[in-house]
C-alpha cells in the first residue's frame, strides 16, 4: 500500500516530462531572446500561434502542424519586413502581435464551442499531455538544441556586435533568421504547456533569473534551463494539491525564482 501511495499517476509524469522538455531548450532560446532584448517578437510569434490553430481546424489539419507553420511563416515575413525598415521594429511587432491574436480570437469563436476549448489554447493545457506530446517534445527540442549548438559562436557574435561580426564574415542575416525560426519551432511546442499568452514568460523569466546568477553566457543558458525545469516542476505540484491552472503556475513559480534570485542580490 504505502508503495502504491507513492506511484506518480501517468497524466501528471508526462506532464513533468514535457514541461522540462519545453524548459531545457527554452533556457539557452530565452537568453538570447534576453540579450537581443526580442521579447516582443516572441510575443508576436505566440499571439500568432492561435491563428494558426484557427486555419488548422478551417482547413481540416493537425492543430500542431498548423500553428508550426504558421509560426514559422510570421517569422519569415517579419524577416522580410525588418528589411525594409519603412516603420520601426517595436511599431510593427506591437501591430501584427495584436492584429493576429484578435484574428485568431475572432475566428476561433465561428467554431462550434463543443470543438475548442479556447482556455486550453491560450493558458495551456499541460495536465492533458500524453506521450505522443511528450515524444514530439523532446524531438524537436533536441533537434533545436542541436541547432543552437552548432550556430552559437555566431549567434554570440552577433548579438555582442552585429557590424563587427558581419566584417569578419559572419552571414548575420542568415543566422538571425535562423535564430527567429528556431524560437517559433519552440513556441509551437510550448503552447501545449503554457498557452498562447503565456509562451514568452516561459522564455524570457529564467532565463532573466539566471542571468543575475552566471558570469558566462554558457552559464546563463545553462542556468535558465536548470531555473525552468525547476519551475516546471514546482508549477505542476502546486497545480496538482491546490487545483490551480497548470501553465500559469509554472510561470508564477518562474516569478517566484526570480524575485528569489532579486532577494538574493539585496541581501548580498
Amino acid at each position: 500500500m504505502a508503495g502504491a501511495s507513492t506511484t506518480v499517476p501517468d497524466f501528471l509524469l508526462h506532464a513533468l516530462l514535457a514541461g522540462i522538455g519545453v524548459a531545457l531548450v527554452a533556457g539557452p532560446l530565452g537568453s538570447f531572446a534576453v540579450w537581443r532584448r526580442m521579447a516582443y517578437f516572441g510575443d508576436t510569434l505566440a499571439h500568432s500561434a492561435l491563428m494558426g490553430v484557427a486555419f488548422g481546424l478551417l482547413l481540416s489539419i493537425n492543430t500542431g502542424v498548423a500553428v508550426t507553420l504558421g509560426c514559422l511563416l510570421l517569422a519569415l515575413i517579419l524577416v522580410l519586413l525588418q528589411q525594409n525598415r519603412f516603420i520601426a521594429t517595436d511599431t510593427l511587432l506591437g501591430i501584427l502581435s495584436h492584429s493576429t491574436l484578435a484574428l485568431g480570437l475572432v475566428c476561433v469563436s465561428l467554431f462550434d464551442d463543443t470543438r475548442i476549448d479556447l482556455t486550453a489554447y491560450l493558458f495551456g493545457d499541460l495536465l492533458a499531455t500524453n506521450l505522443t506530446d511528450v515524444v514530439t517534445i523532446f524531438t524537436v527540442s533536441a533537434l533545436v538544441l542541436l541547432a543552437l549548438g552548432l550556430l552559437w559562436r555566431p549567434l554570440l557574435a552577433i548579438t555582442v556586435h552585429e557590424e563587427l561580426a558581419r566584417v569578419e564574415g559572419v552571414p548575420v542575416t542568415l543566422v538571425r533568421t535562423a535564430l527567429m525560426l528556431l524560437m517559433a519551432l519552440v513556441i509551437a511546442i510550448a503552447m501545449k504547456v503554457v498557452g498562447v499568452l503565456l509562451i514568452t514568460a516561459l522564455l524570457i523569466i529564467p532565463a532573466a533569473a539566471s542571468r543575475r546568477l552566471t558570469r558566462t553566457p554558457e552559464q546563463m543558458a545553462a542556468g535558465a534551463s536548470l531555473l525552468g525545469c525547476v519551475a516546471v516542476a514546482a508549477g505542476l505540484l502546486a497545480s496538482f494539491y491546490w487545483d490551480t491552472p497548470a501553465g500559469p503556475s509554472v510561470v508564477l513559480s518562474a516569478g517566484a525564482l526570480f524575485l528569489l534570485t532579486l532577494l538574493r542580490k539585496q541581501a548580498a
